[in-house]
């Protein structure tokens, strides 16, 4: 049996991918190359790493082991009463679901945002 991995890639992390972080650029290549590896864009921290580094968006959406998450309806409601949508979308897509019983992780260059919330951090500072 295949062991599954989810892991949600944070605004902080997808900018990473793109600055050249070799702990980022492993979990893109794992993500294509090994069956049970997957990595998630959500929509609102996907446009956060754009802002920061134009072109982000653009090249993870092109990357085939990342799915990018929509902001839907149930997505928008969880986060719209939150301070920043870049953060709260991807707590939300690491919350468990039908397809993700046990939820996702979250990778991060910035673990220290994550320290009062209840998910589990994948810390990629190099």
């Amino acid at each position: 049996m295949t062991d599954t991995l989810h892991i949600v890639l944070d605004d902080t992390a997808m900018t990473a991918a793109g600055g050249g972080n070799i702990l980022a650029s492993r979990l893109i290549h794992r993500a294509h190359a090994e069956p049970g590896w997957y990595l998630y864009a959500p929509a609102c921290a996907l446009v956060e790493a754009d802002r920061a580094r134009p072109g982000t968006a653009e090249h993870l959406a092109s990357l085939p082991g990342v799915t990018v998450l929509d902001l839907d309806l149930a997505a928008a409601l969880a986060i719209a009463q939150q301070q920043t949508w870049a953060t709260a979308h991807s707590q939300y897509a690491a919350q468990p679901t039908a397809d993700r019983p046990d939820g996702a992780v979250i990778a991060t260059t910035a673990p220290y945002r994550w320290a009062s919330k209840p998910v589990r951090v994948l810390d990629l500072t190099p």
